[in-house]
């Protein structure tokens, strides 16, 4: 019997859920409550940020960048072989300092231009034994100095700029392959042969090969978009590292003029004159030190035989140097390597004539006359790095002939390993 008034109903017992158990029971002996500790926000932020930049890039992306890690890798390997067996001396009983193998040739011009600035203690031109460091554009060396203030290593500097460069470099390059070949969806196989090529060493030290990629590959995405200010922006950044911007900047011009006279208008056209701005900058610092103007190109001259020639010139004195003995093994086998670029340069131009690519065929041809005009070739090989239409090319190939893969591959692989090991050892250019 219930002993409840009339119209009062028996209250129903609820189950007790988590939320509402004793506060002593929730937490027990072994249990410590979160503590936030001063960073701990800025350390979420920071991981939040990684994460949306993880998800930025494409599955085809990440692929792109595990194998270009891949032939990082490969690199610091053979650096750290060449340290122990092929020291300097006959009778070394330790390998020299890790980045030892790194810091070689221009590495040490940008090195000594970060660090001391063009004319230290007045120094000059007009001096015996001078350096020519003028020879070298402002942006690399200015950007080693920036991250040197966090990274004290200046060799440890130069390889951080060339590896996050690298990375914008062949992701850019990924991507437009897309646009030159459809077959190369994810941009692997042209990535491969770029990474692949045989001075591939050049992109992962501290040289300016990967950073002008960096900027140079993205402009020519944003200009075949037609985003003429990006595009001038970025190129106007590539002219800051390597004369060769402005070989960009023209190519830039053309597809400009093309896309105007095919309809799309004129409105843009400023934008264009951009690109020669840090160059005019960098040669009026250069006159208020030294009186002239093209003491950069001068510089070039003196330390680096890159007086003008006519063509048919310099090819018959890189052909002596080459092969009549008239030097060591050494630099006639870098000499050799000048003539085969040269050929390859020419071939390359000439398709992309013959497919009326004309935009790439003049970014390319200038840098060939840039380069082969001088007293003999001198870093073609290296340039041709440089020459994006080369290894979308070469991808297309191998898609129309499949056994052009395992063949470039077997030969390439070999050569690249040669010049890494030449630069690492210290005997590149001889």
């Amino acid at each position: 019997m219930s002993i409840l008034p009339p119209g009062v109903r028996p209250a129903t017992p609820r189950p007790r859920s988590p939320e509402l158990r004793p506060v002593a029971h929730q937490f027990r002996p072994t249990e410590k409550p979160v503590r936030h500790e001063p960073g701990h926000a800025s350390r979420a932020l920071r991981a939040a940020g990684f994460g949306r930049a993880v998800a930025w890039l494409r599955p085809a992306d990440r692929r792109v960048l595990w194998l270009y890690l891949l032939t990082r890798i490969s690199l610091w390997i053979t650096a750290h072989g060449a340290r122990w067996l092929f020291p300097r001396g006959s009778d070394v009983r330790e390998a020299g300092p890790v980045l030892v193998p790194f810091q070689q040739w221009d590495a040490n011009h940008y090195l000594h231009i970060a660090r001391d600035g063009y004319f230290p203690a007045d120094a000059g031109p007009w001096m015996d034994g001078w350096d020519n460091r003028e020879a070298f554009f402002p942006g690399f060396p200015l950007l080693l100095r920036a991250v040197h203030v966090v990274v004290p290593s200046w060799t440890a500097a130069g390889l951080l700029i060339s590896l996050v460069a690298g990375a914008v470099a062949v992701l850019a390059l990924s991507r437009m392959a897309s646009s030159y070949v459809p077959e190369d969806t994810d941009g692997r196989r042209t990535a491969l042969f770029f990474l692949l090529s045989p001075c591939a060493v050049f992109l992962a030290v501290g040289y300016t090969e990967a950073l002008f990629l960096a900027f140079a590959l993205p402009a020519w995405l944003a200009a075949q978009r037609h985003h003429w200010a990006t595009a001038a922006a970025l190129t106007a950044l590539a002219t800051t590292v390597r004369v060769s911007g402005l070989f960009m900047a023209a190519a830039i011009a053309v597809l400009f003029a093309l896309s105007a006279w095919s309809g799309k208008g004129w409105r843009g056209a400023a934008w264009l004159a951009l690109p020669a701005l840090p160059p005019l900058a960098y040669s009026w610092y250069l006159h208020t030190r030294t009186g002239d103007w093209m003491a950069w190109k001068h510089a070039q001259e003196r330390g680096w035989y890159r007086d003008f020639h006519m063509p048919w010139e310099a090819w018959k004195n890189t052909w002596n140097a080459a092969f009549e003995g008239l030097h060591t093994t050494g630099y006639a086998a870098i000499f050799q390597a000048e003539l085969a670029a040269m050929v390859v340069g020419l071939v390359l131009v000439a398709l992309l004539v013959r497919h009326r690519r004309w935009p790439e065929a003049v970014y390319v041809a200038l840098s060939l006359w840039a380069l082969g005009t001088s007293y003999w070739y001198v870093s073609i090989p290296r340039a041709t790095l440089l020459w994006w239409p080369l290894w979308i090319g070469l991808a297309a190939l191998s898609l129309r002939r499949p056994w052009f893969r395992t063949a470039y591959v077997c030969v390439a692989a070999p050569l690249s390993a040669l010049v890494a090991l030449a630069f690492l050892t210290g005997r590149w250019a001889g």
